[in-house]
């Protein structure tokens, strides 16, 4: 086919789709439908995905966490001899520093989240807040969670944590709380009762889909956490490889270090957890996995309904047309011109509805990136092939048994049909 007969089916297609521009438009609202889905959904998770793997990056890209229980489950979910584990000890960090030559530092902290009537309270002249997470941390905490960078003041000392000192570091939400109108930097604060110095304002972090950021966390020094609050045993321990060292050469040490430390047999499982912050990479995976697998059925419905729309009209068009076809091959039309002319239409058909769809599915990533510009959801040019590659696949698959149906008909007998 030559680019002028291209040009002409095209003209063609156009001016015969338009004649019938209600029947065509519905005929491709499931090609709408469908293509919209994937370009909507695609946009929307590939943003998402961005926003987790810059979370998993500021939590620490060569940072290894241990837990007594996996960190995503309650002990509730648990089996027995995992809920009876022996908790980690504050000494444990300094432990894996000394006999692990690929960390360069570990760090103990622990929480103390309660939000019914023991909830902690933070209060400094007539404001108080009690939705907000306290957690015992060491020097150290800082440097192997860079989310939890200060952004004004200081973080916690040596000297904070030998001496046990009532000195806090604050999240921006309890700042905006308990300071509206003056600078929290060296102002005395109560947390349930005792008086704390805030030496400290963590940059602003909302969290993750609506959870609790760096915004809701109060840190004060461990040892102070474990004077004040001796009923909490749960610890974690955040391990920092050093520089030269794979990750899994860190998680190796550590795990054979902790396994003598804790005096677990040669045959025995593990009775600690290590997890890195790519575990959220993977949970977030299986989450979108789920989310594509139900978005690509409802698109798949919807690509089916609106390719045997398509196979539907064209096969009307055949029907309707069949006196001109007799003219085309009496005239000299072959059965391939006749086959790409109503290919053509299929394919004209299908695309403007892939065109349509693309658009509406720009759109609605707009909208989500307006509405929340945390999630940067975008089109891709990737996403925009695939939308075009779909819709015009479907013109063609649908398309090729009315096409060749008109191809092979008789030219007396479409002359003779009324």
């Amino acid at each position: 086919m030559t680019h002028h007969e291209a040009v002409e089916n095209i003209r063609v297609a156009l001016e015969t789709l338009q004649s019938r521009k209600v029947r065509s438009g519905l005929t491709i609202l499931g090609i709408v439908i469908g293509v919209t889905s994937v370009i909507a959904v695609a946009s929307i998770i590939d943003g998402l995905n961005s926003l987790v793997q810059e979370r998993v990056s500021r939590l620490g890209s060569n940072t290894l966490f241990l837990t007594r229980i996996p960190a995503t489950q309650g002990p509730g979910r648990l089996p027995y001899k995992v809920r009876i584990r022996k908790y980690l000890q504050d000494d444990d960090a300094q432990y894996l520093e000394e006999c692990c030559p690929a960390v360069a530092y570990a760090t103990v902290f622990a929480n103390r989240i309660d939000f019914g009537d023991n909830a902690d309270e933070l209060t400094y002249g007539n404001q108080h807040l009690q939705r907000f997470i306290l957690r015992g941390t060491q020097p150290n905490y800082g440097r192997a969670l860079p989310l939890f960078d200060v952004e004004t003041g200081r973080f916690i000392s040596d000297f904070d944590e030998e001496h046990a000192r009532n000195v806090i570091v604050i999240g921006q939400s309890i700042a905006d709380s308990l300071f509206p109108h003056v600078d929290p930097l060296g102002r005395q604060v109560r947390l349930n009762g005792r008086w704390y110095e805030v030496i400290g304002l963590f940059q602003a972090d909302q969290g993750l889909f609506a959870s609790f950021g760096v915004n809701q966390f109060a840190c004060i020094p461990m040892s102070t956490f474990r004077k004040n609050f001796p009923e909490i045993k749960e610890r974690f321990i955040a391990v920092a490889g050093r520089d030269g060292f794979t990750m899994q050469a860190v998680k190796d040490q550590v795990e054979d270090a902790m396994r003598r430390r804790r005096r677990v047999p040669h045959s025995g499982d593990d009775d600690f957890e290590i997890a890195d912050p790519n575990f959220l990479s993977s949970l977030w995976g299986q989450l979108t996995g789920a989310l594509v697998l139900l978005t690509g059925i409802i698109s798949s419905i919807g690509l089916l309904v609106g390719g045997i729309g398509v196979m539907n009209i064209m096969l009307i068009s055949v029907t309707e047309r069949t006196s001109e076809i007799g003219v085309r091959k009496a005239v000299g039309a072959r059965k391939n011109d006749i086959r790409l002319q109503f290919l053509t239409e299929a394919v004209t058909l299908s695309g403007i509805g892939g065109i349509v769809g693309i658009v509406m599915g720009g759109l609605i990533a707009w909208i989500v990136r307006v509405a929340i510009p945390e999630v940067p959801a975008t089109v891709s040019i990737v996403w925009i092939a695939l939308g075009v590659t779909i819709s015009v696949g479907i013109g063609l698959f649908f398309g090729f048994y009315p096409a060749n149906r008109a191809a092979n008909l008789d030219p007396i007998e479409c002359l003779r049909y009324e």
